[in-house]
């Protein structure tokens, strides 16, 4: 024998917006608590005519977004003050500005989701189907039809009251609504696919992890070709693609990189045709010696010193170190370093000597040339006669 269904509300249909409006307000000032009304577009005002109070979600919203910040900010705090702090050029182990981007984007993530899933859990949803849905003429709800459904779980339900009060409301019809029949459970064809797409989904997860616990001599596998992972030739393998089958390809005959290209070869090179150059190919002047004591006292001071005698900061201390690698700078004033050519010098600068590094990535042509013409004013001055001396100033040297 068929069970009667458990009746869910009573629906009642009206014809406009101002007549569900009017029925909401009486309904919420009749007593009654637990009803809906639905209508096919949003009605302002509905809220305060049914009595709804603000919802929580708000709050919740607000909750989430500073527990995320307090989170953010103290993973990051943990991570790099704490559990492993990096300890660069005196910079503080943890600054509030250097963490901001992400305790903005961990306090946006809290609050979106408890947005979207405190939506869906006060609004009791998802709900698969509804009692209301049994209901033919509840269809119109899409369309052009205004309901309002007082639900039988309301405190002040009474079937033969509650069908009085909205036959008061002149609504265009009443209709019981009760819920759905009880269902014969879930088909065991669902059953078996739900089992067997979890047991599929389970497989990944335990690949991974036992590729993490176990050793393999096989490469990764690769899903993506990322660019760990790109077809290319490497520096000094072998391309069968040209007649040399090299795959890193040599230079363009006289290729000169961007900048660097120099009509005159006794400046850029130190050379006058295969000899040294005897001179200067600049004009030696006050500003040039000046701009030579500078870079001399940056690049080169370091090693030979103020004075050029090889007793630089850096040479003192391998000295106290005893360092048994370290080979002390030469002496600027030995006289062999004396008796090479301002072009040598220059080569020396540019190209560096025994442990002295090259240069010529950091010091410009011009400044390299200044170099030496201040290696060589520093030489002459430690090594002067009176012949060096003005003839009209050496009678003041004499009265000295």
């Amino acid at each position: 024998m068929a069970t009667e269904r458990r009746l869910h509300a009573l629906v009642a249909e009206f014809d406009d917006v101002a007549s569900i409006t009017s029925a909401a307000r009486r309904a919420r000032e009749s007593g009654y608590t637990r009803f809906e009304v639905y209508s096919p577009f949003p009605i302002h005002g509905i809220e305060r005519a049914m009595g709804l109070r603000a919802t929580r979600l708000p709050w919740l919203v607000l909750g989430a977004g500073l527990t995320g910040l307090a989170c953010a900010f103290l993973l990051q705090w943990w991570t790099n003050a704490v559990d492993y702090p990096f300890r660069i050029s005196g910079k503080p182990l943890f600054g509030v500005p250097a963490n901001v981007p992400i305790a903005f984007e961990v306090t946006v993530l809290f609050a979106a989701f408890t947005a979207f899933f405190g939506m869906l859990i006060l609004n009791r949803l998802p709900q698969h189907h509804h009692p209301i849905f049994e209901s033919e003429r509840f269809r119109r709800a899409t369309d052009d039809g205004f309901f309002l459904a007082i639900e039988a779980d309301d405190p002040r339900f009474e079937p033969r009251l509650t069908r009085g009060f909205l036959d008061g409301l002149a609504p265009r019809s009443i209709e019981e609504c009760r819920e759905a029949a009880p269902s014969h459970g879930v088909p065991a064809w669902i059953k078996a696919a739900i089992a067997a797409t979890v047991a599929a989904l389970l497989v990944p997860p335990a690949w991974i992890v036992a590729a993490r616990f176990q050793d393999s001599a096989r490469p990764p596998f690769h899903l993506v070709h990322d660019m760990d992972a790109q077809a290319r030739h490497v520096g000094q393998s072998a391309n069968p693609h040209f007649e040399d089958g090299r795959a890193m390809r040599p230079d363009v005959e006289g290729t000169v990189a961007f900048g660097e290209w120099r009509d005159d070869a006794r400046l850029a090179t130190g050379k006058d045709g295969e000899s040294w150059c005897a001179s200067i190919p600049l004009d030696v002047d006050a500003q040039l010696l000046a701009r030579g004591r500078e870079r001399y006292g940056i690049f080169c001071a370091p090693c030979h010193g103020l004075s050029g005698y090889g007793d630089g900061l850096v040479a003192q201390r391998a000295s106290d170190l005893q360092e048994p690698t370290w080979v002390p700078p030469s002496s600027l004033h030995d006289p062999v370093v004396r008796g090479r050519s301002v072009g040598q010098l220059y080569d020396v600068v540019r190209n560096g000597a025994r442990t002295m590094p090259a240069y010529a990535a950091q010091i410009p042509v011009q400044d390299s040339w200044a170099i030496v013409a201040y290696v060589r004013a520093l030489q002459r001055s430690q090594h002067a006669t009176l012949a060096d001396v003005p003839e009209a100033e050496r009678a003041a040297l004499g009265a000295h």
